[in-house]
Formats: structure tokens, sequence, C-alpha cells
């Protein structure tokens, strides 16, 4: 078991992890800007030392060198990222490993591995673990229409960054045989469907629910009321 855990995080995450070392018997150290001084998740650990320098924040925390420098001061024998800021960084989890502190998370190899979704489907694919139908990144537009073939409409493309992927063809506009429908998905993301399938040609109109109210417009919570 740890006897001290530094939390390289903020707020609620940095609380309820001072909490859980609380109940696991250990002492729990706080990090903070100039910025954070007066934050409740300084007062709520054992003990707490500030990081980086007024103004900056945000990089205050993301700073390995920081963290890994506040954790030797307290003599922390554990680092605990939480989630976001450097919980998925490998430098990290590398600095801690260097330092003789025990890094509460993934490896530094798993975490450059998993950084990359590509590698990461390769890697789960090799292990024999089941993966969803997908094709190998590619800017050949005739290519990711073939896998989209495979795979079956609709899709889910993902543009790299600076790229346009599947959702544009090399002169501009969208691919030859697939057009984009730009719906509500998450963000980077495009539907693609069949030219032959796009939404509002040729829909129809789904009936309404059994027992619904032929009354209720659109937007009512509750059918008018009648005298």
């Amino acid at each position: 078991m740890f006897r001290k855990v530094l939390v390289a995080n903020r707020g609620e995450i940095a609380i309820r992890a001072f909490r859980a070392g609380y109940e696991l018997g250990a002492r729990t150290v706080a990090v903070f800007p100039h910025e954070d001084r007066n934050s409740l998740h300084r007062l709520k650990a054992d003990e707490a030392y500030e990081i980086g320098e007024p103004g900056h924040p945000v990089r205050a925390y993301l700073s390995v060198e920081e963290i890994v420098g506040a954790a030797r001061r307290a003599g922390a024998d554990a680092v605990y990222p939480g989630y976001g800021f450097l919980s998925e960084n490998p430098e990290l989890a590398r600095a801690c490993e260097e330092a003789g502190i025990t890094f509460v998370g993934p490896s530094a190899a798993t975490l450059e591995l998993t950084g990359n979704k590509a590698r990461a489907v390769a890697a789960a694919r090799a292990a024999g673990v089941p993966v969803l139908g997908s094709s190998a990144p590619s800017t050949d537009i005739d290519e990711l229409v073939r896998a989209a073939d495979e795979i079956g409409f609709p899709v889910f493309v993902k543009a790299v960054a600076g790229g346009g992927g599947a959702r544009h063809a090399p002169g501009g506009g969208p691919g030859p045989a697939a057009r984009v429908h730009r719906g509500r998905l998450p963000r980077g993301r495009v539907r693609v469907r069949r030219p032959d399938r796009l939404p509002g040609e040729g829909r129809r109109r789904a009936p309404p629910h059994r027992g619904a109210d032929p009354r209720r417009r659109r937007g009512q919570r509750h059918p008018p009321l009648r005298t």
C-alpha cells in the first residue's frame, strides 16, 4: 500500500482521490498554481504545494517536471493523475518510473500504444480481441468507399487533423461515390450514406406511437386543454 499519494489534478477529481486515500490509510498531497490558492482541493489534502508561475494555471497542471518535483519535495511514493490533464501522457508515467515513484495508471508503453487509435486497434486485433469493423487510415476516396461498402452503411468517418479524409474529394467537393450528411455526431466525425439513401429523399413519415394523442403538436409537453 502507498504511504503518501500526490494527486496531479484539481477540484472534485482531486477531492475524491483524497477521500479514497484517507479511507485506505494513505496521506495525500495536493498541488495548485497561484490562481488556485483558495481552491477547496488544496485544503482537503494533508499537504499542498504550489507549482508553476502566476498567470499560467493550466500550464502548471500540465508540467511533468513540476508534478514530479512536488512529489519529491513531499516525499510521495505514488502519483495519481485522475483524468484529463496528464492522465494519458506517457511522459509523466516515464518520469515517475525514473524517479522511483509509482505512477497509478498504465505504463508509459501502454499509454504510447493507446494514444494512437490505429496502433491500438492493430494491437487489439493481434491479441485476438474483437473490434468493430473499420478500415485502415487512408486518403484514397475510392479505397474508403470500397471499405464502407464492405462494412455497410451508414458508417462513421474520422477525419485526421488538417486533412479531409473521406469527407472531400481531391478537388474539394464530396467524394464520387459517397455524399456527406452532417448530423449531430461527435466532434470530428461525419456520417456517410449512399447517394440513393440520403435523408429526405423518398422518406416516409413515421406513424405516431400507439396511444399518442393526434391533437398534440410538436414541442408540446401535454395536449391543449379544452373547456
